[in-house]
This record gives C-alpha cells, sequence and structure tokens, in this order.
C-alpha cells in the first residue's frame, strides 16, 4: 500500500494517505525527511515554499502560503489561504476531450411511465402545497402505510414531504417552491402523487396545478384540507387507495442504461475526496456518457476556483457564456449578502486535510470526469439535454441533492471522506472516500471507494461500482431508503414575510 501521493507532475505537496509520523523519509524530490506528523488525507511539502508563494495541487494553485515552510512541512488551512476575489472576466478556450459512444449498451429493471420517462423506483409521495398541512400530510401517509402493509405490491414506498415554504414567500422564493413541487409531481420514480393544499396559502393549488399541466388523473390527485367536509385524513386515504389501485400493478421491465439521469454530489469531504471517490465517480459519469446517459454536477460556489477547467469544456460558445452567467451570477449573490465567495471549507472539510475552497474545488469537480459540457441549467429547471449537465444550486447538502432530483436525476451519487446519513427524495447513495469511515458508519455507507487508496486499482473499483449503481437502478434499496430518510430542502433567497 502506498503511504503518500503526488497527484500532478508540477504539484509541490504531496497528500499522506495513511497517518505518517514525523522524521520519517519521503522519497520524494530526492529524499525529504516529514517535520510533522501528517493526518491521513493531508498535505506537505515537497520543497522549500515561501511565504506569498502559490501551494499546487491537482497541478493547478490552490492558495498561497501565509508563512515561509520548508520540504516535509505539515500544510493546512491555518497557512494556506485562498488566491480567490470576486466576480471575473473569462476567455473561452476549448479543450475537448471526445468520450466514444460505447459499444457494449447496458440496462437496468426500471418503471416505464405514461409520458415515456423511466424511473427507477414506484413510489407513492404525499407533497404539502405548504408547511402548514405538513401534520396532515405525515398522518396520511402514516395511516396508509399502515394500511397497506404487507400488500404493497410493486409500490416501493408511501412517503410525505413537509417542507417550510408555500407561504410568506416573495419572487424568486415563491417561484422556486412552486418548480421544485412541480417536478417533483412529475418525477418518473413516484408511481402516484397526492397533493394537499390548505386553502388560503400563497401556493394556492389552482394555481399550482396550471403550473403542473397535464396529468394522468388516476395516478395525480389533490385536495385542499379548508374545503373538505368532514376529516381531511380520510378524505386523503380515500384518494391514496384510488392512487394506490393503479401503482401497485406497475412492473419492472428492461430500460437502456442511456435513459438514466445521475446527480454528482459531494459532502463532508477530506483529503482523499479528489483521489479516491470523486474521481471513481468522474470514471463513472464518462461511463454513462459513452452510454448515451446523462449526469449533473451543482454545489456553485463549489466549482470556484475550478470553474475554468468546466468552462474550457464547455460544447460551445452559448454554453460557455451560460457557465460564466453561472458561477458570477453566483459570486454576485455572496456580495450582494455582504459574504466574500471563498468562505468555504466546513469545520469537518479543515480537519480533514481541505484547506481552501480552491483545494476543495478541484476535488469536487473530478466527479463529472472528462466529458464536454452539453448544458447549464439555471435552479428550478429540468434537464433537456443528455450528457454532462451543469445546475445551479448552493453547495448545502440537502438543498443541492433536492435540486439535482428536482432537475430529473433519478438517483443521486454522493461522495463523503466524514459521513452523512440523510437521503433526497430520490434513492441516494453514499460513497466513501477512506475505509476506516465505511467500516464506522455501515449503516451510511453503500460503498467504498478507500480501497483505491490502498491500492485496488480505479478501474477494477469502477467495474464494481457500474454494477452496485445498476442494481441500485433495478430496484436494490440503498442505506438512506432501508433507514428511511427521504427529505427535501428548498432553496430561498429572500424576504419572509
Amino acid at each position: 500500500m502506498a503511504l503518500y501521493i503526488r497527484i500532478n507532475p508540477s504539484d509541490n505537496v504531496a497528500v499522506a494517505l495513511t497517518p505518517l509520523k514525523s522524521g520519517i523519509k519521503i522519497d520524494l524530490n530526492g529524499g525529504i525527511i516529514l517535520q510533522n506528523d501528517i493526518p491521513a488525507g493531508h498535505k506537505f511539502a515537497l520543497k522549500p515554499i515561501a511565504k506569498g508563494e502559490d501551494v499546487v495541487k491537482y497541478g493547478f494553485p490552490i492558495g498561497h502560503l501565509i508563512y515561509n515552510v520548508s520540504a516535509g512541512a505539515h500544510i493546512d488551512h491555518n497557512i494556506l489561504k485562498t488566491n480567490l476575489e470576486g466576480i471575473s472576466d473569462y476567455t473561452y478556450t476549448p479543450k475537448l476531450v471526445d468520450i466514444a459512444p460505447s459499444t457494449m449498451q447496458r440496462t437496468f429493471l426500471g418503471f416505464r411511465r405514461g409520458n415515456g420517462a423511466a424511473g427507477v423506483r414506484n413510489q407513492i409521495w404525499i407533497i404539502p402545497t405548504v408547511g402548514c398541512v405538513n401534520g396532515i400530510a405525515q398522518k396520511i401517509a402514516e395511516r396508509f402505510r399502515a394500511e397497506v402493509f404487507g400488500q404493497m405490491g410493486s409500490v416501493d414506498a408511501i412517503v410525505s414531504f413537509p417542507h417550510n415554504y408555500g407561504c410568506s414567500q416573495l419572487g424568486c422564493d415563491h417561484e422556486n417552491t412552486r418548480k421544485i413541487l412541480r417536478n417533483m409531481v412529475h418525477h418518473p420514480n413516484a408511481g402516484g402523487v397526492l397533493l394537499v393544499g390548505l386553502g388560503c396559502e400563497n401556493n394556492q393549488l389552482t394555481a399550482l396545478k396550471e403550473l403542473i399541466g397535464t396529468v394522468d388523473d388516476s395516478r395525480i390527485k389533490m385536495f385542499e384540507a379548508q374545503k373538505v367536509e368532514g376529516d381531511e385524513v380520510e378524505y386523503g386515504l380515500k384518494l391514496l387507495r384510488e392512487i394506490f389501485a393503479v401503482c401497485s400493478k406497475d412492473v419492472r421491465q428492461e430500460i437502456p442504461v442511456k435513459e438514466l439521469r445521475v446527480g454528482l454530489k459531494c459532502g463532508g469531504s477530506d483529503g482523499l475526496s479528489g483521489i479516491t471517490a470523486n474521481p471513481l465517480l468522474g470514471m463513472f459519469s464518462d461511463w454513462i456518457v459513452a452510454q448515451g446517459g446523462t449526469t449533473v454536477l451543482t454545489e456553485v460556489p463549489e466549482m470556484f476556483g475550478a470553474e475554468t477547467i468546466l468552462m474550457n469544456r464547455c460544447a460551445n460558445k452559448e454554453i460557455f457564456n451560460k457557465t460564466v452567467a453561472l458561477i458570477n451570477d453566483f459570486k454576485q449573490y455572496f456580495i450582494s449578502n455582504n459574504q466574500p465567495v471563498y468562505e468555504n471549507p466546513s469545520p469537518g472539510n479543515k480537519a480533514g486535510g481541505i484547506s481552501t475552497l480552491e483545494e476543495k474545488s478541484l476535488g469536487c469537480t473530478q466527479k463529472c470526469g472528462k466529458s464536454t459540457v452539453r448544458d447549464v441549467l439555471k435552479y428550478g429547471e429540468t434537464l433537456t439535454q443528455c450528457g454532462l449537465n451543469l445546475l445551479s444550486a448552493p453547495g448545502n447538502d440537502l438543498v443541492a441533492s433536492t435540486a439535482l432530483a428536482s432537475s430529473g436525476c433519478q438517483l443521486v451519487l454522493f461522495t463523503t471522506g466524514r459521513g452523512t446519513p440523510f437521503g433526497s427524495f430520490v434513492p441516494t447513495m453514499k460513497i466513501s472516500t477512506n475505509t476506516p469511515l465505511f467500516n464506522a458508519k455501515p449503516q451510511w455507507i453503500d460503498f467504498n471507494a478507500g480501497v483505491i487508496a490502498e491500492g485496488e486499482p480505479m478501474e477494477e473499483v469502477s467495474k464494481r461500482f457500474i454494477d452496485f449503481v445498476i442494481a441500485a437502478a433495478s430496484g436494490e434499496m440503498v442505506n438512506n431508503e432501508k433507514n428511511g430518510y427521504r427529505e427535501i430542502a428548498i432553496f430561498k433567497t429572500g424576504v419572509t414575510l
């Protein structure tokens, strides 16, 4: 097993793959004696680096030092500071990689919907139009789960999705809520949906219904609690029985992998994220693009510092301009709220070895491989182009994962070095960057990419991972589903009345 890695030949730091003790000799640059203990995932200098000089990792600057360091010194967030600034001008310099179409087309077992879309789950969702009826929606779901226990047929789950919004919102916030709920109604993982309104909220059911458009009335039903005579829970149960009678007869069928739409996300990252799990997702992303499928990268603040790499992978000038707007609009969001654009690595990130936003971003963008960027989506928009897409959403785990699912992704792949139990409204598969996390939290983590740091070839791990994802798409539950952890979070930027 390797003890450390120099990721790019031009790097002036290396990363410990396992904890390293002070005083040991590192056989790089003619031999280096470590000056400090180096935790796994953390960086150490390969040569003397002067105050103000850039530290280079992944072949790119990740910030500058505020002190001189000698070869073998530990470099962390205490001495490394960002180079990032505000809104920037960019130039399109295309560097496109051709991903050849695969000659071996894979399939998964999914649900073919009436509009032609493919789902990887067959669930019934109870969606409140406003937070005031969260309790009603939850009670309907609980009662109905008990009623059909042991006779679910092909229905995978019956889930309510409480949220705080739908009233007292203005402008973009109100529209964001409406778009996310609309997209959930149309999502192919839902065999049926019950919308529950109150009656006096801003998010009026009649207006939302107009936004939703044409639906299958046997699968999509709705009511307003204030307008129901008698017990609204009993009324909701009556509608659910009608939905269930249709959905429970759905069956899985063979569907080409090219119809998969997969969200790429990371959270609670560490210094191994950009070495193990994120490059593994990058290989998977390129593989599914070669199959004719679609992947989506989001977390715009975690593109800062690596954005030019993505911009130069844009298919054309129009997509490049949309990517520039994606980045600068999100920077302006920070600036308009009097926040610096570079305040990102969390305490967990820093403890795991990530020192600056540039370092985090360069590791994060490994998730999308080398494919050409085919489109850029605003928050709440849905996919229209196959291949790699970029999506506007913040780095927050649940907000970003909800946005990925809302865009049309049937599942989300989520890499983590620190661990997290949550799940969005689609299967949210956790991939650990290191083996100790996988061993410590088997109830959270679905797949261990930490074996890559221990010497298992990336190509072999990738083959196992592809099979694992296809099995999940074909119905094998991932841990967030086994635990019943399914949530939504809607992006909010403005005033609450």
